[in-house]
């Protein structure tokens, strides 16, 4: 068998480096971006570079490239060192291999009325997720590749939101505090604190920056009413764009202007509905009808705009789309703010009391405490 960085040959021109790999493959590597990528330019203990593009030679040309010892050494025509480039580094960092970090790649799942929660998603109990690192590295990987996941068992207590949350990452604090109660109350200030059905949304597009991930703890849960509703924004988007492409795009380059007002809150945002990627890739879905403010729009632009918004909202109410269950006390859903949609059917608070309890966590922190569990368990994909 062919070690994966094993190469059938190496050869060079002034400005780039060419490896055939063992499986056929061809990698090409830029002079300047080998020049950039000195291990030697980079602080031993922590990585970060020394260097920045200014004190690079602007135009790099290798002089030879030859393999050896599962390293590449590189010599450039104009300068007195050299670089020995890892052919297994090399490879991890070719432009034609796909990302090796799980975390990173994303599972759609557009029909949700054909899932069972319990069964298509992740789950695991609280106290699996505590005494078990590997089996909370993997619930935290199927969490960022469908965008939700699920614990069970989590104590029906004010705490126990905070307890659990502190394995998956760190609370971002708004105006409602760290934590915040989803309860009726008279005359709410927001109406999920009301007994109405809410269909599908992101929560707090009016932010900078939009809470990356939300939570919602069940500590009493209703037996009639209050089902919770998901659906997967990423896909429920990628559908408005393969059907009807123009009101996609009209979507993607609208800024839309968000509010929420309070006795203790004035919040302000613009983005579009659906954003994408610098690939065209669709990275975030801010949607809330609830707080859009009236928008800037030329009247000529009036009719485009609200013609492709009414195409989402009808596919958001499709129900083919929605994954649809109870939460059960001590149930605890973690979900993507920016991708996976939540809302629920109503319920009446006056016959069955429902209290679910909810905090959102930072973006980077959860990312970041999947990447650490990767590095444990799978250190092959740390580069």
């Amino acid at each position: 068998m062919n070690h994966p960085a094993a190469v059938k040959r190496v050869w060079s021109l002034p400005d780039m480096l060419n490896i055939e790999w063992a499986d056929g493959t061809l990698s090409e590597y830029a002079s300047l971006w080998l020049r950039d990528n000195l291990r030697e330019d980079r602080d031993p203990h922590s990585g970060q570079r020394l260097i920045d593009i200014a004190d690079l030679p602007e135009d790099p040309r290798i002089r030879s490239a030859v393999a050896h010892n599962g390293a590449v050494n590189v010599e450039w025509e104009t300068e007195s060192r050299s670089a020995a480039f890892e052919l297994e580094w090399l490879l991890a960092h070719a432009s034609s291999r796909s990302d090796p970090r799980p975390e990173f790649t994303t599972r759609r799942w557009l029909e949700g009325a054909s899932l069972n929660a319990a069964r298509d998603f992740a789950w695991a109990t609280f106290s699996e997720a505590q005494s078990d690192r590997s089996r909370r590295a993997r619930w935290l990987t199927q969490l960022l590749q469908d965008g939700i996941a699920f614990l069970s068992n989590v104590p029906s207590n004010d705490a126990g939101i905070l307890e659990a949350v502190a394995l998956v990452g760190r609370v971002s604090e708004t105006n409602y505090g760290q934590v915040f109660d989803v309860r009726s109350v008279p005359q709410p200030e927001n109406l999920a604190y009301s007994d109405l059905g809410l269909g599908l949304h992101t929560d707090n597009p009016y932010r900078e920056p939009v809470p990356g991930f939300q939570v919602l703890h069940a500590l009493v849960a209703s037996p009639d009413g209050g089902e919770s509703l998901f659906g997967d924004g990423f896909a429920i988007a990628e559908h408005l764009r393969a059907t009807f492409p123009d009101a996609f795009q009209v979507l993607t380059r609208t800024p839309v202007p968000f509010r929420y007002q309070s006795k203790d809150a004035e919040l302000y945002a613009e983005r579009p509905l659906i954003q994408l990627t610098c690939t065209g890739e669709v990275s975030a879905v801010h949607y809330n009808s609830r707080s859009i403010a009236p928008l800037r729009l030329a009247a000529r632009d009036a009719g485009p705009f609200y013609s492709a918004y009414r195409r989402f909202a009808a596919l958001l109410r499709d129900s083919r789309f929605h994954l649809q269950f109870s939460l059960r006390d001590g149930d605890l859903a973690v979900f993507n703010n920016q991708r996976t949609m939540h809302g629920r059917t109503a319920f009446s608070s006056a016959r069955y009391p429902r209290h679910l309890r909810g905090c959102y966590l930072t973006r980077d922190s959860v990312y970041s405490e999947a990447a650490l569990l990767r590095r444990e368990f799978r250190p092959e994909t740390h580069s």
